[in-house]
């Protein structure tokens, strides 16, 4: 049994270990890209300020702490994506046993079953100022998360998850061995929207999985 952190994992490293194989679409992905929500003039107003403070106080030199605290996390919890029946929660410890590794990590951010500690995972978040960082790969940091919930799911369920690059949002999708990434979605331009949209969506597709 080898003891690894979640840091060490790249998305070559992964497929190579645990057999998964990155496709160009996975259906449970698409839906959740394509689902549709009108934002009211409230909502409209509050996203604009958000993208736009990116911009005006310098959100691309921010560092993770910076970014999640300032952004991050002040759309996720808007979104309104937690109730009694599960929560989004920072900087927990994740960990499972998957083949012949115990997989260990701190997750950035996961939704998952809960109401004061998280139980069961369904989305998790990896979020990096840099495509290339000295902490890990932030698409394998993710993946193998999302790995570690498919397993605490008993491997019978859909996994999410996304991954942040300073401005650009990409979301995934973990089923059996197979997982897919969306496009890049940037937090400066209309696509704010598409990203709040996204994680409403993702409220809808939780809420079949519980």
């Amino acid at each position: 049994m080898y003891k690894s952190n979640f840091r060490e994992w790249t998305l070559d490293k992964i497929e190579e270990t645990f057999g998964l194989q990155q496709v160009r679409r996975l259906p449970i992905l698409e839906d959740l890209l394509a689902f549709e929500y009108q934002t009211d003039s409230y909502e409209t107003r509050y996203l604009s300020h958000l993208s736009d403070n990116y911009v005006a106080l310098g959100g691309d030199d921010w560092n993770e702490v910076e970014l999640e605290n300032k952004f991050i996390s002040p759309l996720i919890v808007f979104s309104d994506i937690a109730n009694e029946k599960y929560s989004y929660f920072l900087e927990r410890d994740l960990s499972a046993i998957v083949g012949d590794f115990e997989l260990i990590g701190r997750v950035d951010g996961m939704i998952a079953t809960g109401f004061r500690n998280p139980k069961v995972p369904y989305f998790c978040l990896s979020e990096y100022k840099r495509q290339t960082d000295p902490n890990g790969d932030p698409r394998g940091q993710a993946l193998i998360a999302m790995l570690v919930a498919q397993k605490l799911n008993n491997n019978q369920k859909p996994i999410f998850g996304s991954y942040i690059i300073g401005r650009d949002w990409y979301f995934m999708a973990l089923v059996d061995n197979e997982y897919a990434i969306s496009k890049d979605f940037s937090c400066v331009a209309d696509e704010v929207f598409d990203i709040y949209r996204i994680l409403k969506g993702l409220s809808v597709q939780i809420e079949k999985l519980i």
